[in-house]
Protein backbone atom coordinates (compact mmCIF):
# COMPACT_ATOMS: atom_id res chain seq x y z
CA UNK A 1 0.00 0.00 0.00
CA UNK A 2 1.23 3.59 -0.75
CA UNK A 3 1.68 5.74 2.12
CA UNK A 4 3.05 9.20 3.32
CA UNK A 5 5.24 9.75 6.66
CA UNK A 6 4.51 13.12 8.19
CA UNK A 7 7.40 14.05 10.60
CA UNK A 8 6.30 17.23 12.71
CA UNK A 9 9.39 19.32 14.12
CA UNK A 10 10.49 22.80 15.34
CA UNK A 11 13.66 24.05 15.07
CA UNK A 12 15.58 20.74 15.72
CA UNK A 13 17.31 19.76 12.67
CA UNK A 14 20.12 17.81 14.33
CA UNK A 15 16.74 15.50 15.46
CA UNK A 16 15.38 15.62 12.12
CA UNK A 17 17.97 14.70 10.26
CA UNK A 18 18.38 11.56 12.53
CA UNK A 19 14.75 10.90 12.21
CA UNK A 20 15.52 11.24 8.24
CA UNK A 21 18.23 8.99 8.14
CA UNK A 22 16.09 6.23 9.98
CA UNK A 23 13.12 6.52 7.36
CA UNK A 24 15.98 6.18 4.90
CA UNK A 25 16.48 2.36 6.42
CA UNK A 26 13.03 1.08 6.17
CA UNK A 27 12.25 -2.15 5.30
CA UNK A 28 9.48 -0.50 3.35
CA UNK A 29 10.15 2.94 2.27
CA UNK A 30 7.66 5.83 2.16
CA UNK A 31 6.03 7.26 -0.96
CA UNK A 32 6.95 10.53 0.50
CA UNK A 33 7.98 12.05 3.52
CA UNK A 34 6.31 15.40 4.60
CA UNK A 35 7.92 17.61 6.60
CA UNK A 36 5.23 19.34 8.94
CA UNK A 37 7.31 22.34 10.05
CA UNK A 38 5.76 24.14 12.70
CA UNK A 39 8.18 27.90 11.73
CA UNK A 40 11.53 26.99 12.20
CA UNK A 41 13.95 29.05 11.19
CA UNK A 42 16.06 29.57 7.42
CA UNK A 43 18.81 26.81 9.74
CA UNK A 44 16.03 23.72 9.23
CA UNK A 45 15.10 24.98 5.82
CA UNK A 46 18.66 24.14 4.73
CA UNK A 47 19.67 21.10 6.58
CA UNK A 48 16.53 19.86 4.76
CA UNK A 49 17.36 20.62 1.33
CA UNK A 50 20.82 19.50 1.96
CA UNK A 51 19.89 16.41 2.73
CA UNK A 52 17.26 16.13 0.07
CA UNK A 53 20.01 16.45 -2.69
CA UNK A 54 21.57 13.15 -1.54
CA UNK A 55 18.74 10.82 -0.44
CA UNK A 56 16.67 8.95 -2.44
CA UNK A 57 13.41 9.80 -0.33
CA UNK A 58 11.24 12.03 -1.73
CA UNK A 59 11.06 14.84 0.70
CA UNK A 60 8.33 17.80 1.08
CA UNK A 61 9.01 20.80 3.65
CA UNK A 62 5.42 22.07 4.47
CA UNK A 63 6.32 25.25 6.72
CA UNK A 64 4.02 27.80 8.20
CA UNK A 65 5.21 30.92 9.99
CA UNK A 66 5.94 30.69 13.66
CA UNK A 67 2.80 31.93 15.84
CA UNK A 68 3.82 29.93 18.67
CA UNK A 69 2.79 26.28 18.88
CA UNK A 70 0.50 25.52 16.62
CA UNK A 71 0.94 21.55 15.58
CA UNK A 72 -2.85 21.05 14.64
CA UNK A 73 -2.28 23.38 11.84
CA UNK A 74 0.84 22.83 10.77
CA UNK A 75 -0.33 18.69 10.55
CA UNK A 76 -3.10 20.16 8.47
CA UNK A 77 -1.10 21.67 6.13
CA UNK A 78 1.35 19.17 5.52
CA UNK A 79 -1.49 16.18 5.60
CA UNK A 80 -3.23 18.47 2.47
CA UNK A 81 0.03 18.08 0.59
CA UNK A 82 0.28 14.50 1.13
CA UNK A 83 -1.01 11.93 -2.25
CA UNK A 84 -1.48 8.92 -0.87
CA UNK A 85 -4.51 6.64 0.76
CA UNK A 86 -2.22 6.38 3.96
CA UNK A 87 -0.85 8.05 6.44
CA UNK A 88 2.17 7.57 9.15
CA UNK A 89 2.56 9.98 11.34
CA UNK A 90 5.96 10.42 13.92
CA UNK A 91 7.47 13.13 15.25
CA UNK A 92 10.66 14.53 14.54
CA UNK A 93 12.34 13.66 17.69
CA UNK A 94 11.82 10.19 17.14
CA UNK A 95 13.83 7.51 15.90
CA UNK A 96 12.55 4.54 14.25
CA UNK A 97 13.11 0.71 14.16
CA UNK A 98 13.74 -0.42 10.60
CA UNK A 99 10.35 -2.43 10.35
CA UNK A 100 8.54 0.54 11.80
CA UNK A 101 6.31 1.44 8.41
CA UNK A 102 6.29 -2.27 7.34
CA UNK A 103 4.93 -3.20 10.93
CA UNK A 104 2.00 0.22 10.45
CA UNK A 105 1.09 -0.85 6.97
CA UNK A 106 0.68 -5.16 7.56
CA UNK A 107 -1.04 -3.78 10.78
CA UNK A 108 -3.32 -1.44 9.20
CA UNK A 109 -7.39 -2.27 8.51
CA UNK A 110 -10.24 -0.47 7.31
CA UNK A 111 -12.36 1.07 10.48
CA UNK A 112 -9.14 1.74 12.58
CA UNK A 113 -6.48 3.94 12.85
CA UNK A 114 -3.41 2.55 14.63
CA UNK A 115 -1.65 3.89 18.08
CA UNK A 116 1.84 2.50 18.93
CA UNK A 117 4.48 3.13 21.75
CA UNK A 118 7.83 4.68 22.28
CA UNK A 119 11.10 3.76 24.11
CA UNK A 120 12.42 6.98 26.14
CA UNK A 121 16.17 7.57 25.65
CA UNK A 122 17.86 9.12 28.37
CA UNK A 123 19.55 12.37 28.54
CA UNK A 124 23.28 10.88 28.01
CA UNK A 125 22.47 8.50 25.44
CA UNK A 126 20.23 11.07 23.44
CA UNK A 127 23.51 13.32 24.19
CA UNK A 128 25.61 9.96 22.63
CA UNK A 129 23.27 9.11 19.83
CA UNK A 130 23.21 13.05 18.70
CA UNK A 131 27.36 12.64 18.69
CA UNK A 132 27.47 9.20 16.79
CA UNK A 133 24.85 9.50 14.07
CA UNK A 134 23.68 5.62 14.95
CA UNK A 135 20.00 5.24 14.25
CA UNK A 136 20.39 1.45 14.95
CA UNK A 137 19.90 0.10 18.53
CA UNK A 138 20.04 -3.68 20.24
CA UNK A 139 16.85 -4.07 22.95
CA UNK A 140 20.18 -4.22 25.35
CA UNK A 141 21.67 -1.19 24.06
CA UNK A 142 21.97 1.27 27.56
CA UNK A 143 20.09 4.14 28.63
CA UNK A 144 16.32 2.92 27.67
CA UNK A 145 14.22 4.81 30.21
CA UNK A 146 11.01 1.93 29.44
CA UNK A 147 12.85 -0.97 27.78
CA UNK A 148 10.10 -3.19 27.39
CA UNK A 149 8.49 -0.96 24.50
CA UNK A 150 12.00 -1.49 22.42
CA UNK A 151 10.97 -5.24 21.87
CA UNK A 152 10.14 -6.04 18.69
CA UNK A 153 8.25 -9.33 18.48
CA UNK A 154 5.77 -10.43 15.23
CA UNK A 155 4.91 -13.39 17.75
CA UNK A 156 3.99 -10.97 20.85
CA UNK A 157 2.57 -8.46 18.97
CA UNK A 158 -0.21 -10.63 17.75
CA UNK A 159 -0.67 -12.30 20.89
CA UNK A 160 -1.08 -8.61 22.95
CA UNK A 161 -2.00 -6.12 20.03
CA UNK A 162 -5.60 -4.72 21.21
CA UNK A 163 -8.36 -2.94 20.01
CA UNK A 164 -10.40 -0.54 22.05
CA UNK A 165 -11.93 2.90 22.01
CA UNK A 166 -9.63 4.48 24.64
CA UNK A 167 -8.54 7.59 24.99
CA UNK A 168 -5.43 6.87 27.35
CA UNK A 169 -2.07 7.30 25.98
CA UNK A 170 -3.11 8.71 22.72
CA UNK A 171 0.07 10.11 20.76
CA UNK A 172 0.86 11.62 17.44
CA UNK A 173 4.23 10.76 17.50
CA UNK A 174 3.15 6.96 16.67
CA UNK A 175 0.03 7.23 15.01
CA UNK A 176 -1.33 5.95 11.33
CA UNK A 177 -4.84 6.00 9.72
CA UNK A 178 -6.23 5.92 6.08
CA UNK A 179 -6.21 9.70 5.20
CA UNK A 180 -10.12 9.49 3.89
CA UNK A 181 -10.98 8.79 7.65
CA UNK A 182 -9.07 12.18 8.51
CA UNK A 183 -10.78 13.96 5.59
CA UNK A 184 -14.09 13.19 6.79
CA UNK A 185 -13.93 14.55 10.16
CA UNK A 186 -11.44 17.39 8.54
CA UNK A 187 -8.63 17.06 10.16
CA UNK A 188 -6.85 18.21 13.00
CA UNK A 189 -8.50 21.37 15.08
CA UNK A 190 -7.00 24.81 14.31
CA UNK A 191 -8.76 26.21 17.00
CA UNK A 192 -5.63 24.25 19.33
CA UNK A 193 -2.80 26.64 19.87
CA UNK A 194 -0.20 25.54 22.48
CA UNK A 195 0.81 22.26 23.75
CA UNK A 196 -1.48 19.50 24.69
CA UNK A 197 -4.75 17.55 23.68
CA UNK A 198 -5.11 18.37 19.87
CA UNK A 199 -4.30 15.11 19.07
CA UNK A 200 -6.82 13.11 21.60
CA UNK A 201 -9.75 15.72 20.41
CA UNK A 202 -8.74 14.61 16.47
CA UNK A 203 -9.61 10.64 18.04
CA UNK A 204 -12.14 11.63 19.92
CA UNK A 205 -13.81 12.52 16.62
CA UNK A 206 -12.62 9.69 14.79
CA UNK A 207 -13.94 7.65 17.44
CA UNK A 208 -17.67 9.56 17.11
CA UNK A 209 -16.99 9.00 13.15
CA UNK A 210 -17.08 4.93 13.57
CA UNK A 211 -13.32 4.49 13.68
CA UNK A 212 -11.77 2.73 16.41
CA UNK A 213 -8.39 2.45 17.86
CA UNK A 214 -6.32 -0.75 17.43
CA UNK A 215 -2.90 -0.61 20.19
CA UNK A 216 0.20 -2.05 18.74
CA UNK A 217 2.72 -3.66 21.03
CA UNK A 218 6.12 -5.08 20.28
CA UNK A 219 5.97 -3.81 16.62
CA UNK A 220 6.13 -0.27 15.15
CA UNK A 221 9.27 0.51 17.98
CA UNK A 222 10.69 3.86 17.99
CA UNK A 223 13.41 5.52 20.20
CA UNK A 224 12.40 8.99 21.63
CA UNK A 225 15.37 11.60 21.71
CA UNK A 226 15.36 13.33 25.15
CA UNK A 227 14.64 17.38 25.06
CA UNK A 228 13.12 20.09 27.45
CA UNK A 229 9.51 19.92 27.70
CA UNK A 230 7.18 22.34 26.19
CA UNK A 231 5.22 25.27 28.08
CA UNK A 232 1.92 23.43 29.36
CA UNK A 233 -0.01 26.86 29.54
CA UNK A 234 -2.54 26.21 27.42
CA UNK A 235 -3.37 22.76 28.64
CA UNK A 236 -6.41 24.00 30.50
CA UNK A 237 -7.82 25.92 27.41
CA UNK A 238 -6.84 22.59 25.35
CA UNK A 239 -8.73 20.49 27.85
CA UNK A 240 -11.85 22.73 27.18
CA UNK A 241 -12.12 22.22 23.84
CA UNK A 242 -11.39 18.61 24.14
CA UNK A 243 -14.28 18.02 26.43
CA UNK A 244 -16.16 19.84 24.74
CA UNK A 245 -16.15 17.32 21.83
CA UNK A 246 -16.54 14.46 23.66
CA UNK A 247 -19.59 16.63 25.76
CA UNK A 248 -21.25 17.45 22.13
CA UNK A 249 -19.84 13.65 20.37
CA UNK A 250 -18.59 16.21 18.02
CA UNK A 251 -17.41 13.76 14.60
CA UNK A 252 -16.16 17.54 12.91
CA UNK A 253 -14.51 20.46 13.47
CA UNK A 254 -15.74 23.78 12.09
CA UNK A 255 -11.86 24.87 11.45
CA UNK A 256 -10.14 22.38 9.86
CA UNK A 257 -8.05 20.75 6.91
CA UNK A 258 -10.53 21.53 4.81
CA UNK A 259 -9.08 25.91 5.10
CA UNK A 260 -6.10 23.72 3.22
CA UNK A 261 -7.67 21.76 0.56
Amino acid sequence: MDFSLIITTYNSPEYLLLVLRSAENQTILPNEVIIADDGSTSDTRKKIEFYKNKTHLKIIHSWQKDKGFRAAKSRNKALAKSKYDYIVMIDGDTILHPRFCEDHLNNSEYGFFIQGKRVFLSKNKSKQVLSSNKVNFSFFSFGFLNRINGLHSIILSSLFTNKNTNLRGIKTCNMSFFRQDCIDINGFNNEFEGWGKEDSEFIVRLFNNGIKRKNLRFSAVQFHLWHKVSSRESLKKNISLLNASITRKSNWCDDGISQEL
